[in-house]
C-alpha cells in the first residue's frame, strides 16, 4: 500500500533515545524547534542517569511523547502532546529527513487529533509553528488547522473539538474505505464505551464516530457487523474468527472482543477491504478475506 501511514507509540526505549539525539544533531531538522538545545540536553541527561532499558516515564514529565513509527515499524519522527486546561499544544517533527515529502507528518497530524480529543479530552488542539517552516504549516493547514494568531516568531494555528468532528464525519481525516456501524450495534456499543473506560476504549469510539450510521435492514450483506465471522489475513496467516462483545470474547473458540486491536480494526469494514492498525504493538496490515457470516444478510437481527 502506498499511502502514508504512521503510528505513535508511547514506549519510548533507550534506542528511541539515541535515535532522538541523531535527529536533534542534524541542523535541517532543529532550526525550527524552538526547544532544541533543552530537548537535547533532557535526553542526554536521561541516558546518562539511568541504564533502564525503558526511559518512558522520563519523557513524559509535563507532557505526553510519542515516536512516530511507519508502517515498516522504523522510528522516523516524534510527537509532544502537552494538555493545558482545555487545550493541548502539539510539537511534531519528522526527524528522519529521508521521509520528508511523504506525508507522513500530516497522518501523523491526524494520529495525534485522534490522542488529544478522544483520549485526553481537549476541547482544542494548538500548533505553534515558526513562520519560515512553510512545509509544516502546509500540513497542518492541510489537515484541517485554522489561523488562530501571528506573530514575528511563530504562527498559531487550532483546530477545536466541533471542527475535527465535522472534518471526522465528512471523511477528511481519513485516506480509508469508509466504515458502516448499524444502528442496533452504534447503541450497544456506545453502552459499553460508557461502561468501561479501558486504555484502547478510544480507538473504538473514534471509529464509531467516524463511521456512517445504517438501519440493520439495509447494511450491505459484505460489511462486518457485531457477530459476524470473518476470515482474516493478517501477519502472513489466515484466522477464522468472530466479532463478539467483550463478555462473549473467548479466543480458544475463535470468538474475539470488538476491544481488542484486531476487533476494533474491522468492525464496520467491508470484505476485501485492508486496515491499517497497531495490532500487538506494531503496525499491520488486516485484510478481510472473506464475510462467512453476518447476522442482518441472515436476517438475524435479535443478535
Amino acid at each position: 500500500m502506498n499511502k502514508p501511514f504512521v503510528m505513535l507509540r508511547p514506549e519510548i526505549t533507550r534506542t528511541h533515545a539515541l535515535i532522538l539525539m541523531d535527529w536533534l544533531e542534524d541542523e535541517r531538522v532543529t532550526r525550527f524547534l524552538s526547544d532544541k538545545s533543552g530537548v537535547s540536553h533532557f535526553i542526554e541527561q536521561a541516558i546518562n542517569r539511568t541504564q533502564m532499558p525503558i526511559l518512558t516515564h522520563l519523557f513524559n514529565q509535563g507532557g505526553r511523547f510519542f515516536m512516530v513509527h511507519n508502517r515498516d515499524d522504523v522510528p522516523v519522527g516524534f510527537v509532544r502532546l502537552v494538555k493545558s486546561g482545555m487545550d493541548c499544544e502539539i510539537v511534531l517533527a519528522i526527524g528522519d529527513h529521508d521521509n520528508w515529502g511523504r506525508r507522513l507528518g500530516g497522518s501523523a497530524i491526524v494520529q495525534s487529533l485522534k490522542l488529544a480529543f478522544f483520549d485526553m479530552r481537549a476541547r482544542r488542539v494548538i500548533a505553534k509553528i515558526h513562520p519560515d517552516n512553510a512545509r509544516s504549516l502546509r500540513a497542518f493547514k492541510r489537515c484541517g488547522f485554522l489561523a488562530a494568531d501571528e506573530s514575528s516568531t511563530s504562527f498559531s494555528l487550532s483546530m477545536d473539538v466541533g471542527r475535527y468532528l465535522q472534518l471526522l464525519r465528512a471523511g477528511a481525516m481519513s485516506e480509508d474505505a469508509g466504515l458502516f456501524i448499524t444502528t442496533a450495534d452504534k447503541s450497544r456499543l456506545e453502552d459499553l464505551i460508557a461502561a468501561d473506560r479501558a486504555p484502547k476504549v478510544f480507538e473504538l469510539e473514534h471509529e464509531i464516530e467516524r463511521a456512517s450510521i445504517v438501519d440493520p435492514k439495509r447494511i450491505a450483506a459484505d460489511v462486518v457487523t457485531m457477530n459476524s465471522k470473518v476470515v482474516l489475513q493478517l501477519a502472513g496467516e489466515c484466522k477464522e474468527l468472530t466479532l463478539v462483545y467483550p463478555q462473549q470474547a473467548d479466543e480458544q473458540f475463535g470468538k474475539q472482543s470488538v476491544l481488542s486491536d484486531v476487533g476494533a480494526a474491522i468492525l464496520g469494514y467491508r470484505e476485501g477491504d485492508v486496515v491499517d492498525w497497531m495490532v500487538s504493538d506494531r503496525p499491520q496490515e488486516v485484510t478481510i478475506q472473506t464475510l462467512i457470516y453476518q447476522p442482518e444478510a441472515s436476517g438475524d437481527f435479535h443478535l
